[in-house]
């Protein structure tokens, strides 16, 4: 018996997938990232997963998803929570991957480490019903820590796997997941605050101002809100300023060819992404903006010089930093 077990990493999937594991079932784990995971390196796999998989011994099956989820964080069916999340949605779109998966190495059922009640959107009994059946995998979801207070389903029925060895776990305390793995001996997991940055209510409004200024997402402008402070500079141009060294570099990875790249000539500062179509207005903002930020922020005057997103040099602009209370309205997502 061949079971695919989904995978975060975290404490109730591991946990859940090891269950099964301890029934004697083969799993292969599956992960679903898209540019709004919080642990991933470039969209690439999670590493809490990597890591759960090596210490159960499993195979891990990895699906990127993003090109799909864009337009489901736009506009989706069911709605959002309290941030930018559409968590029932989501979990349709990686329910419906897992079974496309499960049916092409011919497992046969899905393992979860839902638990009743523990998350207020996607966890409840009838969004657990709803996921279940828009993903077309009614009756085929064990949720082997919570079996005991759900309906049985058709692996449970049918003997496949032990109902009674599966858990009746529910609510959002952790105390028996975590006595549970002392002693199935699962150790080295993440802490259980979630790795969705649409949960984030800062991160939350930079895609909102996106959508509301393009119209839409597209992956480069996702990648970019990820990485600096974010400002508005008009409907047509918006400006990613670095906090630190590491963001500076990090920017410089997301620039596209047809950005504005602002840096103080001679003394230490942000790097300064402009993106859009901006006026020249815009970039003496972006550079006094840029100033702020810098060690010249008391001068009267710095240097800022505009490249294209080649490397370019387009001109070089002089102003003195931008006023506190002229920056703050312009802030994506409030204070940062």
């Amino acid at each position: 018996m061949k079971a695919v077990g989904l995978l975060s990493g975290g404490l109730d999937s591991t946990l859940a997938l090891k269950l099964v594991l301890e029934q004697g079932i083969e799993v292969v784990a599956f992960n679903m990232v898209t540019a709004f995971c919080n642990c991933t390196p470039r969209d690439a796999s999670c590493s809490a997963a990597r890591t759960a998989v090596r210490q159960l011994g499993i195979d891990l099956k990895v699906v990127n998803a993003t090109e799909e989820y864009l337009p489901i964080v736009e506009n989706p069916k069911h709605g959002h929570g309290s941030g930018m999340n559409p968590c029932l949605d989501c979990r349709i779109l990686m329910f419906g991957k897992a079974k496309e998966y499960m049916e092409e190495i011919g497992a046969s059922f899905i393992v979860t480490g839902e638990v009743l009640g523990q998350r207020p959107m996607s966890q409840r009994r009838d969004a657990m019903r709803v996921i279940e059946r828009e993903s077309g995998l009614d009756g085929y979801i064990v949720r082997p820590l919570c079996a005991g207070v759900m309906k049985p389903t058709v692996p449970e029925r049918e003997g496949w796997i032990d109902r009674e060895k599966l858990l009746s776990i529910t609510g959002r305390g952790r105390k028996e997941q975590i006595s549970l793995a002392e002693e199935l001996e699962v150790y080295d997991y993440p802490c259980p605050a979630g790795g969705c940055l649409l949960t984030d209510k800062v991160f939350s409004e930079r895609v909102r101002d996106l959508i509301r200024h393009k119209g839409g997402l597209e992956i480069e402008d996702v990648r970019l809100l990820k990485a600096g402070r974010h400002f508005r500079l008009s409907p047509r141009a918006k400006a990613a300023v670095g906090r630190t060294e590491a963001e500076n570099a990090l920017l410089e990875q997301r620039i596209l060819p047809t950005d504005r790249v602002l840096k103080l000539v001679d003394i230490e500062g942000p790097l300064t992404v402009v993106r859009g179509d901006p006026s020249t207005a815009d970039l003496e903002l972006a550079a006094s903006i840029a100033v702020r930020y810098s060690k010249a922020r008391t001068e009267s005057l710095a240097g800022v010089v505009c490249r294209d997103g080649t490397g370019n040099v387009l001109h070089e602009l002089t102003v003195a930093a931008i006023d506190d209370e002229v920056l703050a309205p312009m802030r994506i997502g409030g204070v940062t």
